[in-house]
């Protein structure tokens, strides 16, 4: 039986991850980049610039968004630690993207590397 993890691992070997030094141009080469994370985790902090799609959801919204139909999209997908990320990168090649990338490391290397995360907004008191 496998694991979790040897989905993952099996889903990196066939998917094109990118590393933190390479991860800024992919995102500004991206058409759109995507936080495969739970809503709760988005609202925490994430990526400037990032949608939220849920990993449960992801094929789905995709599909019911024409704008995200077009298989020659530059995609590039997070996740907390890269698991989920790599599990969707593998599952939207087979659905034919053709240009999917998936950050290594995840929102938790991206931000303890000290790059750029939009945080949520507190209420102000004053």
């Amino acid at each position: 039986m496998k694991t979790a993890l040897d989905l993952v691992a099996a889903a990196k070997a066939r998917i094109h991850e990118v590393d933190l030094d390479a991860a800024q141009a992919a995102i500004a080469q991206a058409d759109v980049l995507i936080d495969v994370r739970e809503p709760d985790e988005f609202r925490q902090g994430h990526l400037p610039g990032a949608v939220n799609m849920p990993r449960g959801l992801l094929e789905f919204q995709l599909s019911a968004q024409p704008q995200l139909q077009a298989r020659d999209l530059a995609i590039v997908l997070y996740c907390k630690t890269s698991g989920r990320a790599a599990l969707a990168a593998a599952s939207l090649q087979e659905m034919g993207y053709l240009n999917v990338r998936s950050i290594s490391g995840g929102f938790d290397a991206w931000a303890a590397a000290g790059n750029p995360v939009a945080a949520p907004q507190s209420p102000s008191f004053g």
